[in-house]
């Protein structure tokens, strides 16, 4: 089932996810948000995108093999349809010191994209739906698309990671959508 995706100025965006403790639940959640992510056509999608705020997200960059240069689960080498999608709770990240610059986008704030630094390579330690805890260590677009994702689970979106000066191209555009948000709400609230 696909999902509502809830935009900026949503408070759930900003919040502090709560860990999960996984049930049979959370494999149809996961299922709607991989369904919701592909019918968005986006790589990534966390549980607040959703109006959820516990910690579990879904990744998928399946389209583009040659998207990485390295994947490593549990310290082997693998190939990354072995692991897509990804979906993931209660993550625990650790970082490389090499730094990288790509355009990021999010489902969250349509139609806004920005370069964006973050490290280039990440060790994240994941529980998967089977409840295993694997470390996945990799870089590229799937390295950015998980510590994007886990961004959403600590309240911190894209756009608090850009530099002053292309936040500052860009707040036109997010008081905007922050005023959109603020009337569809009071329309909502009306309908009631």
């Amino acid at each position: 089932m696909i999902r509502e995706i809830v935009f900026f100025g949503d408070p759930v965006l900003r919040k502090k996810c709560a860990p999960v403790v996984l049930t049979d639940e959370h494999k149809a959640l996961a299922d709607d948000m991989i369904e919701t992510m592909h019918a968005a056509q986006g790589i990534g999608l966390a549980a607040p995108q959703i109006g959820l705020p516990i910690q579990m997200a879904v990744v998928d960059v399946a389209h583009d093999p040659e998207c990485l240069t390295f994947l490593k689960v549990d310290g082997e080498d693998t190939p990354l349809a072995d692991i897509m999608p990804l979906i993931f709770v209660n993550p625990e990240l650790e970082f490389g010191d090499d730094k990288d610059v790509m355009n990021e986008g999010c489902l969250s704030i349509p139609d806004l994209r920005a370069d964006v630094t973050r490290p280039e390579q990440v060790t994240a330690k994941l529980t998967l739906l089977d409840g295993r805890r694997v470390t996945i260590e990799t870089d590229g677009l799937l390295g950015r698309a998980i510590q994007h994702e886990v961004d959403h689970l600590n309240g911190v979106l894209f756009i608090d990671r850009l530099k002053p000066t292309a936040k500052a191209r860009l707040r036109t555009s997010l008081k905007r959508m922050q005023q959109e948000y603020k009337e569809r709400q009071r329309r909502k609230q009306w309908k009631k």
